[in-house]
């Protein structure tokens, strides 16, 4: 009874924790702390909801009355975390990537491109036209982790298993 207890308990905190850090990327804040806006100018939307994919690629895991939560996409730690990155040549051919893309691909004389350089393309470029080796400060957008309101939301489940738990050893003692 105690062994499905604690399961039952580690299981419900599990889905009730999952549900709130899902619900950080519709609030835009790990709970009550607003997530620092994006520098690109003219961006769609919150850096962190423009695709999803982050956000679906957050699992959890229980064992052993342990909750673990993970992500297979090695930028969210980073996000999550905060902290330097080193710019790699496979990161300054995306950043031209999303210049191109953003400058509208115009590939024309030099002038004609620096004519059509605004906003978004000219952050792209400026990423873009960084050293390889150079340092890139990721500024935190916490998702999980420890706030007052996991303790909160954690105490809830406990409050409601062990009203259950109760309430099964009640009717296994009534004759």
């Amino acid at each position: 009874m105690f062994k499905d207890f604690i399961k039952n308990l580690t299981n419900d905190v599990k889905v009730q924790l999952s549900q709130e850090f899902d619900r950080n990327f519709e609030r835009k804040a790990f709970f009550d702390k607003k997530w620092p806006e994006t520098k690109l100018k003219n961006s769609r939307g919150s850096m962190m909801v423009r695709t999803g994919k982050g956000r679906r690629s957050i699992k959890s895991n229980s064992k052993n009355g342990e909750i673990k939560w993970s992500s297979n996409l090695p930028y969210m730690g980073i996000q999550n975390e905060g902290g330097d990155i080193v710019v790699t040549q496979k990161m300054k051919g995306f950043f031209w990537a999303m210049y191109y893309k953003a400058s509208g691909g115009v590939t024309k004389g030099k002038t004609q491109r620096n004519e059509k350089l605004q906003g978004e393309a000219a952050q792209w470029k400026a990423l873009a036209l960084q050293k390889v080796g150079a340092v890139m400060t990721i500024e935190q957008r916490q998702f999980i982790g420890w706030h007052p309101q996991v303790d909160l939301h954690i105490r809830k489940v406990i409050g409601i298993n062990l009203k259950e738990l109760n309430t099964n050893i009640t009717k296994r003692l009534k004759p």
